[in-house]
């Protein structure tokens, strides 16, 4: 099936997709890679708040390139998803909805999805020039010093993405 989908994800869109479905997302979303998950954690575990809400989000596992002239990001490929793998259950048990990358997960992230009615979505990696071509604005919200890895809020229009688990665990790298 094939889905053009507003962001954020309300729970009857999460629900009704599935494994191998397409998605063009349209709308707001994150983007954080390493160093931010694992600052975010961090202050978790200290009991701060967050310096970005989470509920209902939907992040992007991606760091872009400098900005071309008259573009408003570079290229803008998904980054391994393992790579965020000790931090994406606790970022699913505070609200995060869906995760967008390349790659597999484990079995705690996919636990975590369902037990939070999530997805993780799978973008084309090496189509990072393609897929900055969707992004219309970005904006460094949190953790600034990270450069890359900062913290953005990307304004996207027809994202393309697969669904790689579904909120029932049906997993893509396992068939």
């Amino acid at each position: 099936m094939e889905y053009h989908l507003r962001l954020p994800l309300n729970n009857e869109d999460i629900r009704k997709l599935r494994v191998g479905d397409f998605v063009y997302l349209s709308g707001p979303m994150l983007t954080a890679r390493d160093a931010a998950h694992k600052r975010l954690c961090e202050a978790v575990l200290r009991e701060e708040a967050l310096p970005v809400p989470l509920e209902g989000e939907t992040v992007y596992y991606m760091g872009p390139t400098p900005a071309p002239p008259g573009r408003v990001i570079g290229a803008a490929g998904p980054t391994t998803a393992g790579r965020m793998d000790a931090y994406a259950p606790t970022l699913l048990d505070l609200g995060l909805k869906v995760m967008i990358a390349k790659g597999k997960r484990n079995d705690a992230v996919k636990d975590a999805i369902v037990r939070n009615g999530g997805l993780y979505l799978a973008a084309i990696g090496g189509a990072g020039a393609l897929l900055s071509k969707c992004i219309k604005s970005a904006e460094v919200l949190a953790y600034a010093d990270l450069g890359t890895e900062a913290i953005r809020r990307l304004m996207v229009e027809e994202f393309p993405a697969i669904v790689a688990i579904d909120s029932e665990g049906n997993d893509i790298y396992r068939y």
